[in-house]
């Protein structure tokens, strides 16, 4: 195995509880789920300069607070999908490497023959 590879599987086991929790999930990964959900507060306030008749519609039905709720709930969202994805990606390369160790470690075992006491 690699050096980077031991470093990881260090790593994560380690960090693998805290990054499991969602709190954690959440909080680092808000600036994701904001730069995802932004761009519908950019596309409602500019759509006045582009599309008119959306932005009358928009005014006449839509209310600031209900736009701003959904657009939290969508960052939350977002947040903790993203980051509950990345653990279940480390969590599964963890594993592959654990598996390959192990499978390396038996092999040196076979080809040094038993350990005689």
């Amino acid at each position: 195995m690699t050096e980077r590879e031991l470093q990881f599987i260090e790593y994560w086991e380690a960090n693998r509880l805290r990054e499991k929790k969602w709190q954690y999930q959440l909080m680092v990964g808000i600036p994701i789920g904001l730069l995802f959900s932004l761009p519908i507060i950019i596309i409602v306030f500019t759509g006045r300069y582009w599309y008119v008749r959306a932005d009358m519609e928009a005014n006449a039905s839509l209310s600031p607070t209900l736009l701003i709720i959904c657009v939290v709930i969508i960052a939350i969202f977002v947040a903790i999908f993203y980051k509950r994805h990345q653990w279940d990606m480390k969590e599964q390369q963890y594993r592959e490497l654990k598996a390959r160790e192990e499978r390396e470690n038996k092999e040196k075992d076979s080809v040094n023959g038993p350990v005689q006491h």
